[in-house]
């Protein structure tokens, strides 16, 4: 048994171990990484939600909210560029913006360089919400974390910045 399966089992060992069972040929290490990585995207995608429904956001429109905040000041930027940064649609961006004006958190004006285009900027609502729900988010992202100690954590991240890359790699 592995390191890692001594420290505690977790659904993960046993969808393992029933492969084991039927096709001991297989080397699953891929499939326990991969598992606990969707996993872990999966149930911390929920705690997200749940962090930032306080401030009347979902984790979609936190990310509209957190690309224009990351922009710095005027927290402007194109409707094409905020869907180019968060890989969406036009259509799906369109749906996001129309909400967060509704709510005040974001206007769209003209764009003064472009007479077809137009400029998303966070309102003092949108950016107040944005940098409330950061903190928040960041609270439940580190008590996740907590599990681990600073080395574990920096090792991690390495780590996953490595696999991250080598998949970006394949795909070119």
């Amino acid at each position: 048994m592995s390191e890692g399966r001594q420290q505690g089992r977790d659904p993960v060992d046993a969808i393992i171990d029933q492969w084991a069972a039927v096709r001991p040929d297989l080397d699953t290490r891929a499939m326990e990484v991969f598992g606990r990585i969707y996993r872990l995207a999966r149930a911390m995608g929920d705690r997200m939600e749940k962090a930032y429904a306080p401030y009347g956001i979902s984790r979609g429109e936190f990310d509209v909210l957190a690309t224009l905040r990351r922009a710095g000041e005027p927290f402007t930027l194109s409707p094409r560029r905020l869907a180019e940064t968060l890989m969406l649609t036009t259509g799906g961006m369109t749906g996001r913006l129309d909400k967060l004006e509704r709510a005040g958190l974001l206007r769209r004006s003209p764009d003064p360089h472009d007479r077809r285009g137009l400029q998303v900027t966070l309102t003092e609502q949108g950016l107040d919400a944005v940098d409330r729900a950061v903190g928040a988010g960041l609270a439940v992202q580190s008590a996740a974390l907590a599990s681990l100690d600073g080395d574990q954590a920096g090792l991690l991240a390495g780590l996953l910045r490595e696999l991250l890359a080598g998949t970006r790699a394949e795909a070119d």
